[in-house]
């Protein structure tokens, strides 16, 4: 615009015009929600609706036979398309896994034996590990299924947070932690407010309430001072009758903002898809798996790796594939093709996408995810430490240490000696030898459990990484590839 003109008014009709000229229906649609010019449609979280018979005479080829992929075989069976399932793996599920004693883990270059003693609670879910109250659709199949479900502890108060560079590398209460914080912040705000620092937008009532308000949430002294609080726990528990116990001194607010306490762990369990109630199957998440393999009998061809997708006609496409064991193709010609492998193992597979659909298929980064599990000779977390299921969080690479919650007072259990999700320490763990990994996990457990290399055996570590047909365990899309 050249300098002194008067800018040209656009009127709503002409910039969504414009938008359609230059992103199609799509970007109209998309933009007239972010204009509030249509109503925003709330998200549809059940089972697909098809309507019965619609299918009748047409063949799906799907691949895959995880959740997604034995889903859409599930409902459009319902609705009469005849499917069937090319699974790579000798199970269904995909990364809907649990391993028990007896299994075996096989990645690219080892395999573990799982020698745990047998039992209904000794298992360990390698993926997915609990369901949000907010997921209807997979809760919904759950309840069709007649699936057993239990609470799962997700958030525990009396466990422990640790960062290696605060409070001397000892290990502190989440409660504590999450406490102090709230108390401190608590008081910081009071003494704005007592100094007249929100004057401009509050009357006086106004102030006076929220005072009341900011020394209950923290539970302030009359003088608005944070001394500790129920909140953040007791060094001398409470007692019966006039006992009121001893708080515990307050966590430094320096030595916390300078901590990881002050992010993500001690509110996590506020957060929308890790809040209670959270729910898992009654041994383990392949529950859902077989739930789905039992309704999908015959439809499933396990050990067959797929090697082509090529589009014969318009109509129509073709999937080669080959058996494990076996040096010879098969073919399977459908009306349509369903993928749900992960995009890192689909892009090795000859095919004649377009090359808008290669590139989109190649942006897709796969989170190198890792797991590391023990077999606990005694429940030393609820023994030691009043610790009844919920996570340790710690700086270290092992990021956390899971509690199951089954079998409380049991003589064992399976303890999740790490869960790393980033993608530095992720492709470290995976470059380690499965020893290493146990040994790291061993090691940096005993940060927060001192007595825990005596306390738990027989590991078990897991690198999605390094898993055939997997190579990671969630896409990871960048701002670039978004």
């Amino acid at each position: 615009m050249a300098d002194g003109a008067t800018p040209k008014c656009v009127t709503r009709r002409t910039f969504v015009n414009l938008v359609g000229r230059a992103g199609g229906s799509g970007a109209v649609y998309s933009t007239m929600l972010a204009m509030g010019l249509l109503p925003t449609p709330a998200a549809y979280a059940g089972p697909p609706m098809l309507a019965p018979g619609s299918g009748k005479g047409r063949r799906v080829v799907i691949l895959g036979a995880g959740i997604a992929g034995m889903t859409a075989a599930y409902e459009l069976s319902k609705a009469g398309y005849s499917c069937v399932l090319l699974e790579a793996r000798e199970r269904p599920g995909g990364r809907c896994w649990t391993l028990r004693g007896g299994s075996k883990v096989e990645e690219t270059d080892s395999t573990q034996s799982v020698t745990w003693e047998r039992g209904l609670e000794s298992y360990f879910n390698v993926g997915p590990a609990r369901i949000p109250h907010h997921h209807k659709a997979l809760l919904g199949y759950c309840k069709q299924f007649a699936i057993p479900l239990q609470i799962i502890v997700n958030d525990n108060r009396n466990a422990l947070v640790h960062d290696a560079a605060a409070f001397g590398g000892h290990p502190v209460r989440l409660r504590q932690a999450a406490g102090d914080i709230r108390g401190q912040l608590a008081e910081l705000l009071a003494k704005a407010l007592n100094q007249g620092a929100l004057d401009q937008t509050l009357s006086g009532l106004d102030k006076e309430q929220l005072l009341a308000f900011v020394r209950s949430y923290g539970q302030l002294r009359k003088d608005f001072a944070y001394k500790g609080s129920a909140h953040a726990g007791y060094v001398e528990p409470l007692g019966a009758g006039l006992d009121a116990g001893k708080l515990n001194e307050p966590l430094a607010l320096k030595q916390m903002l300078g901590s990881s306490f002050w992010t993500e762990t001690t509110d996590f369990g506020s957060e929308y898809d890790q809040s209670a109630t959270m729910l898992q199957p009654v041994g383990g998440m392949d529950r859902i798996a077989s739930a789905f393999a039992r309704r999908l009998i015959g439809k499933i061809r396990y050990r067959a790796v797929v090697t082509q997708i090529r589009r014969l006609r318009e109509n129509q496409a073709r999937v080669v594939y080959r058996s494990h064991g076996t040096n010879r193709d098969q073919a399977l010609e459908a009306d349509c093709v369903l993928v749900t492998i992960p995009l890192k193992v689909l892009r090795d597979i000859e095919s004649d996408y377009s090359p808008r659909h290669k590139t989109a298929i190649a942006a897709g980064d796969y989170m190198p995810a890792g797991k590391v599990a023990f077999q606990a000779n005694r429940r030393f977390w609820e023994e030691d430490e009043q610790i009844y299921g919920g996570i340790s969080w710690t700086t270290q690479d092992i990021t956390q240490i899971w509690y199951p919650a089954v079998g409380f007072h049991g003589a064992k259990g399976i303890v999740v000696g790490g869960y790393i999700w980033s993608t530095e320490i992720g492709d470290k763990f995976a470059r380690m030898a499965p020893a290493e990994r146990v040994e790291m996990a061993l090691r940096q457990g005993e940060k927060l459990h001192p007595n825990y290399r005596s306390d738990v055996e027989r590991g078990i570590a897991v690198s999605w990484a390094k898993m055939p047909h997997s190579a990671g365990a969630w896409c990871e899309w960048s701002e670039a590839a978004k």
